[in-house]
C-alpha cells in the first residue's frame, strides 16, 4: 500500500513538472502592446511582466524596543475657535424651525 502512494505521488509530481517552458510571444496574429507615450523603446514581454519597484514596496519591520514618550509635534493644535460649531454665514438670518405636520398651504 505504501507503494502504490509513493509511486503515485512521484507519477503526480513527474507530471506537474513536465511542462514545456518558453520565451512569451503574443498569440497569432496580434502584436504586443504599442509603445507608451513618454517610452524610448516599446516595452518587451519580460519588461512588461517585472513589477515596478512601487508595487511591492521594502517592508519596515523596526519593533519598538522600549516605551518612549512621542515626540511633541508642532502642528497638532487645537481649532483656533476653541471648537466651537461655525458659525452661518454673515448676512443670513436664521429661520424658524415649526415642528408643524399639518397640511401644507400654498402661497
Amino acid at each position: 500500500m505504501r507503494l502504490v502512494r509513493t509511486a503515485s505521488v512521484l507519477a503526480v509530481v513527474l507530471v506537474a513538472g513536465c511542462g514545456k517552458v518558453a520565451d512569451l510571444k503574443p498569440a497569432p496574429g496580434h502584436a504586443l502592446p504599442v509603445k507608451p507615450a513618454m517610452a524610448q523603446t516599446t516595452p518587451t514581454p519580460a519588461e512588461l511582466l517585472t513589477p515596478p519597484p512601487y508595487a511591492a514596496p521594502a517592508r519596515v519591520d523596526e519593533l519598538m524596543k522600549k516605551s518612549t514618550p512621542r515626540e511633541v509635534d508642532p502642528f497638532d493644535l487645537p481649532p483656533p475657535s476653541g471648537g466651537e460649531a461655525p458659525a452661518l454665514p454673515a448676512g443670513s438670518d436664521p429661520t424658524p424651525v415649526s415642528n408643524d405636520t399639518g397640511p401644507a398651504t400654498p402661497k
